[in-house]
């Protein structure tokens, strides 16, 4: 153990103190004091204070980890049950399936089931609240030594979002193609300009339905390579993940931070041909819509404003460059059709060869489990799609069992 733990140990517990304090005469129930109690504890009743405790996690680790109160362990339908007093009086604090609560026993010897509780209890199950609460707050540091000691070791769920993010691009994509549809259909269609909404400014494509459902595809298709972008940055720290690239969570938060390209690299190789050429097209047109879309979209080109010349007005562009600030001549404008359809070859590419198995688990919605990437899980479940199948149902069932708390 360093200097560092040593203090670390410390300073927690002097947090430790201070909750005690704050605890009061709120303190583990220790053993039954007769059977009838014990009766009363299995007949305990929710109580409407309850609503108000901080998250499940945080009062286990509070009591559990840090305070050490001694607990009963799981059964069914209930992960842990506390025992606790106040000023003497039995109560429990648990986390059932219906969430984390405060239970006051049936104090009815000849009672077969729960009780609603009185409105002593529900007073004390307040000021039990009231007490975690602040417990909670006291003990911040504890829980941030927690949170950094977890974040540097490999039991780590990673939530993945990927299948939503996706289907977030796919819902632009196809706004693109129905608004495109429908300009084409309507290319031939006016509207007079006394039929235009009065507080609008008269323009083109008011006049003409066609221009106006271009423009608004032009945006749909914007809005979807934006997404895409949004997508990959977080599918690439899952892949790199399941292939077994990062393995703890701070390598999991340095990759997070990092950019686009870094996160690329990660999940792909690019001394591979096609890799790199998706990379390069892919890095071209992120640099082209950021330009465009997060420095004032003046024009796809980076043309923010003209100057007047012999040759009518000139668009200068701005290079963001710190040596030759404004330029002539830049990259081609991007074209919306021709990005998208880059986009998709792409997502069939990334879908394709060693990395199919990845889009079985990925678009389950199941977190991603650094544990396996180091024990050797994902590297036999990526072997195939239907060992991948099979690996994700497995995870499922568990996922659903765990939630039933059906132990």
């Amino acid at each position: 153990m360093t200097k560092n733990d040593d203090a670390a140990l410390a300073e927690i517990e002097e947090v430790r103190k201070s909750v005690l304090s704050v605890m009061g005469d709120l303190v583990p129930a220790g053993p039954p004091a007769s059977a009838d109690e014990s009766k009363g504890f299995l007949l305990s009743s929710w109580t409407k204070a309850s609503r108000d405790l901080p998250p499940h996690y945080l009062v286990h680790f509070l009591l559990i980890g840090l305070l050490k109160y001694p607990h009963l362990g799981q059964w069914e339908k209930t992960a842990w049950a506390l025992p606790v007093r106040l000023g003497g009086k039995l109560y429990g604090v648990e986390h059932r399936k219906m969430g984390v609560g405060v239970f006051a026993p049936n104090p009815d010897p000849s009672a077969a089931r729960s009780s609603r509780p009185t409105e002593a209890e529900e007073a004390d199950a307040r000021e039990i609240v009231r007490r975690i609460r602040r417990a909670v707050d006291v003990a911040a540091p504890y829980f941030e030594w927690r949170a950094n000691t977890a974040a540097k070791g490999r039991n780590i769920n990673v939530v993945n979002r990927s299948a939503v993010l996706f289907e977030r691009y796919r819902f632009f994509c196809k706004q693109f193609d129905a608004l495109t549809a429908q300009a084409s259909s309507r290319k031939e269609e006016t509207v007079a300009p006394e039929d235009i909404v009065s507080d609008h400014k008269l323009r083109l494509s008011h006049m003409f339905p066609a221009i106006r459902l271009l423009e608004e595809a032009e945006w749909s298709a914007q809005a979807a390579i934006e997404a895409f972008f949004s997508w990959t940055e977080h599918v690439f720290i899952h892949l790199a993940i399941l292939q077994g690239t990062i393995q703890t969570g701070d390598e999991v938060a340095n990759l997070a931070e990092a950019d686009w390209k870094a996160k690329y690299k990660a999940a792909l190789d690019i001394s591979n041909v096609k890799a790199k050429r998706h990379y390069d097209s892919l890095i071209a047109l992120r640099t082209q819509i950021r330009n465009f879309m997060a420095h004032g979209a003046f024009g796809k080109s980076g043309e923010a404003f003209s100057f007047h010349s012999g040759a009518g007005a000139v668009p200068v562009l701005l290079t963001r460059s710190p040596k030759h600030r404004y330029a002539l001549t830049g990259t081609p404008a991007f074209d919306e059709k021709s990005a998208l359809q880059e986009l998709e070859s792409f997502v069939a590419y990334l879908w394709s060869g060693p990395r199919a198995p990845a889009r079985e688990c990925l678009e389950s919605d199941l977190p991603t489990v650094l544990t396996f990437a180091s024990d050797g899980t994902y590297s036999a479940a990526m072997e195939s799609v239907d060992a991948m199948i099979k690996f994700v149902r497995r995870r499922l069932d568990e996922q659903e069992r765990a939630a039933n708390m059906d132990w």
